[in-house]
C-alpha cells in the first residue's frame, strides 16, 4: 500500500516489516498451531519461543495461573535445543513471507555466542537476545539485564560474531530501565524489546501452596500495560534505536498507546492464548485508524504525544 492511504509498513533496524505487528515469544509456540486460525503471512513478523544450546525441560507443573487482568507463566525456557529447532521447527517458520526472529538464551555469554553462530546462515532476518526470564533467573542467580555490566559485556560479545540484527529484551524488575537500555544500545543492540514479565505469584487458599511449580511466575496480560507504557515512554527519550512495545496488548487501540509512547513496533503476546484472531483485529484496527484520520504512515504516529 503506498503511503497516503494508511500505510502500516516500517523498519526496525534493518528489518523490513509490512506492518508493525509481531506475534511475541512463547505465546505461539513455533507456530504449527496458531496457523490454522491465522494466516501468519499478515503479521509483521514472528518471534519464536525461546532457544537454548541444549534441550530444556522447563520447570514442574503447574506452570500457568490466571490472576485478575493478567497471566503468571512459569515455563522455564522449555524447547528442544539448536539442533532440535534446526531440524523440525525452522523449517516450517520459513515458509512464511515474514521476518522470523529467533529468540535465544544460554547458561552463560559462550552459549549465547555459539548460538548466533549456528544462527549466522540459517535464513532468520534476526536475533532477540533473551536475558531476562525471570522463570530461570531464580535458580539461576541474578539476571543478566539487571546489571548494565552485564548487559553491555553480553551483547557486545554476541554483537562481535554475528551480522544478523540484534534484539535485547530486558526485564522490568530493575530500578531503572533506561539505563539498562542505554547499555544495550553502546554495545550494538540493533533494537530493543520492552518488556519481559513482571515476577510475581498466587496462591491457593484452600491447599495454602502456591499455584505455580516454581512458586515464582511472570505477570503478562492487560494488568502491566501501564507499567510496560510508562517504561517505553521513558526509553524512547534516552535511546535513539527502535523499541518493540509489549505488554497487555488485546486491542489496536493498546497497539496505538505504545506506538505513541515511543514504540516503532508491538508484539502481541497473552492475547494469542485467549483469541488467536486477535493480532489481525489488531492490524486492520490500525489500518483503518489511520486511513480515518487521514494519517499517510504509521510512522508519523511514532513518539507523537502532544505535549
Amino acid at each position: 500500500m503506498a503511503k497516503g492511504e494508511g500505510c502500516l509498513s516500517t523498519r526496525l533496524g534493518g528489518i523490513e516489516l509490512k506492518n508493525p505487528v509481531l506475534l511475541a515469544s512463547g505465546t505461539f509456540a513455533y507456530a504449527e498451531e496458531i496457523s490454522q486460525w491465522v494466516d501468519l503471512n499478515r503479521v509483521g513478523g514472528l518471534i519464536t519461543k525461546t532457544i537454548t544450546l541444549k534441550p530444556r525441560a522447563g520447570n514442574p507443573p503447574p506452570r500457568l495461573a490466571e490472576t485478575p487482568c493478567g497471566l503468571l507463566n512459569a515455563i522455564g525456557l522449555e524447547n528442544p535445543g539448536i539442533e532440535g529447532f534446526l531440524k523440525s521447527k525452522l523449517p516450517f517458520l520459513l515458509r512464511f513471507k515474514v521476518p522470523i526472529i529467533v529468540s535465544i538464551a544460554g547458561e552463560d555469554k559462550q552459549e549465547y555466542v555459539e548460538l548466533a553462530r549456528k544462527l549466522q546462515r540459517e535464513g532468520v532476518a534476526g536475533l532477540e537476545l533473551n536475558i531476562s526470564c525471570p522463570n530461570i533467573a531464580r535458580k539461576e542467580g541474578r539476571m543478566i539485564s539487571q546489571d548494565e555490566k552485564a548487559t553491555y559485556s553480553l551483547t557486545r560479545a554476541v554483537r562481535r560474531e554475528t551480522s544478523l540484527p540484534l534484539v535485547v529484551k530486558l526485564s522490568p524488575n530493575v530500578g531503572d530501565i533506561s539505563a539498562i537500555a542505554k547499555s544495550a544500545e553502546e554495545a550494538g543492540a540493533d533494537i530493543l524489546s520492552l518488556v519481559n514479565t513482571f515476577l510475581g505469584m498466587a496462591i491457593d487458599i484452600d491447599r495454602r501452596k502456591p499455584k505455580l511449580g516454581n512458586v515464582i511466575g511472570g505477570l503478562s496480560g492487560p494488568a502491566i500495560k501501564p507499567l510496560v507504557l510508562r517504561a517505553v515512554y521513558e526509553v524512547a527519550q534516552e535511546v535513539k534505536i527502535p523499541i518493540i512495545g509489549m505488554g497487555g496488548i488485546m486491542r489496536w487501540q493498546d497497539a496505538l498507546e505504545f506506538i505513541l509512547a515511543g514504540a516503532s513496533a508491538v508484539a502481541v503476546g497473552t492475547a494469542n492464548l485467549i483469541n488467536p484472531l486477535y493480532v489481525v483485529e489488531i492490524i486492520e484496527g490500525l489500518k483503518g485508524y489511520l486511513q480515518k484520520e487521514g494519517i499517510g504512515n504509521i510512522e508519523e504516529l511514532r513518539a507523537g504525544l502532544e505535549e
